[in-house]
């Protein structure tokens, strides 16, 4: 089933993004036996306008790869991204030119996606010099956005070794908003900032996001951050989706093992009930990709594995009639 859960714009609104059966292949290394790696094995979700979906995992399940695919940084080996209506993983890098305007990505590491050699004004104002938006006027709106991720417009003749993690973060955040995007891809934009700095960092997105009116694919590992900028969640393990739905009810009662077991790794606010809870801890360490068992590939590591999840994969579906959540296993929690 294809995981279309979650709220619309409007009573006939349909989803600004469409990913369906998003495969994506390495092969291996020639001149030595080296299987070929499936990094994305068949993701599909929909993400509607305004809409921002957190997908989570452990490093290495697929999530950086698919928000790659996305925006065409990398080519998939099969499915489709359907965005706006229209296919767009397959279209030339011609007739993609004019979709990138409405389609950006923040990226993780901010000072290695900064080009050294250039000025904050070269780097903020680039998109929009692409585009053919006129020198002195993609300046004065560089100036705008840099006011706009709260930074000055004197920052702007300085270059990315001048500032720290957070603020080139924040430059970043300015070059992927220059050409007025309607859908942000951020690929674990908080990860490799200091813990002080990451809240800041967090609520600006969120701002932006609400005042902007911006769909956001919110790519992370650490699921307390999630939880507080994202609409739904989606949770990959081993290139698949294992589970997406409604934040709120996935944080509250989540239904595959795979994500009770995430979720028992969240610190809470509370120290006595921290102290309380059943930490899960599962056992070995995800398959690789290269060769992922047979059935559900969580199988090895689960808890409630029996003979079916040997052998078959689960497909996701919806675990209880009506709920805003599909779960890919054979045995969901449903209480």
């Amino acid at each position: 089933m294809t995981a279309t859960t979650g709220p619309k714009t409007g009573p006939d609104a349909g989803p600004l993004l469409a990913v369906r059966d998003l495969t994506m292949t390495f092969p291996g290394r020639r001149g030595r036996r080296r299987a070929a790696v499936r990094a994305v094995d068949g993701v599909s979700f929909d993400l509607a306008p305004g809409e921002t979906l957190g997908l989570v995992g452990e490093s290495g399940c697929g999530k950086s790869t698919t928000g790659r695919m996305i925006v065409r940084l990398l080519e998939p080996t099969a499915g489709s991204v359907v965005y706006a209506g229209r296919d767009i993983s397959r279209l030339s890098q011609r007739a993609l030119k004019p979709l990138r305007r409405e389609l950006q990505m923040v990226f993780q590491d901010p000072h290695s996606s900064l080009n050294p050699h250039q000025t904050v004004a070269r780097i903020v104002a680039d998109p929009l010099l692409v585009q053919g938006v006129p020198a002195a006027e993609a300046r004065e709106r560089a100036a705008g956005l840099m006011e706009l991720v709260g930074l000055v417009p004197e920052h702007l003749d300085r270059f990315p070794h001048a500032f720290s993690g957070g603020q080139a973060q924040r430059i970043g955040i300015a070059r992927a908003l220059a050409t007025g995007p309607r859908l942000i891809v951020a690929d674990e934009p908080v990860s490799a900032l200091d813990v002080s700095v990451q809240a800041q960092i967090v609520g600006l997105l969120d701002r932006l996001r609400r005042e902007l009116g911006l769909a956001c694919l919110f790519i992370a590992h650490d699921l307390a951050v999630v939880k507080r900028v994202c609409d739904r969640v989606a949770v990959m393990y081993l290139g698949r989706i294992v589970e997406i739905g409604d934040k709120d009810r996935v944080y509250a009662a989540p239904a595959h093992p795979y994500t009770r077991a995430l979720l028992s790794a969240v610190p809470l606010p509370d120290p006595a009930a921290e102290r309380a809870r059943e930490r899960i801890v599962l056992a070995g360490d995800p398959p690789s990709p290269a060769a992922p068992p047979p059935g559900c590939t969580f199988h090895p590591r689960c808890p409630k594995a029996q003979d079916v999840c040997r052998r078959e994969a689960p497909l996701l579906r919806v675990p209880v009639p009506g709920e805003r959540r599909e779960v890919a296993c054979h045995f969901p929690e449903t209480g």
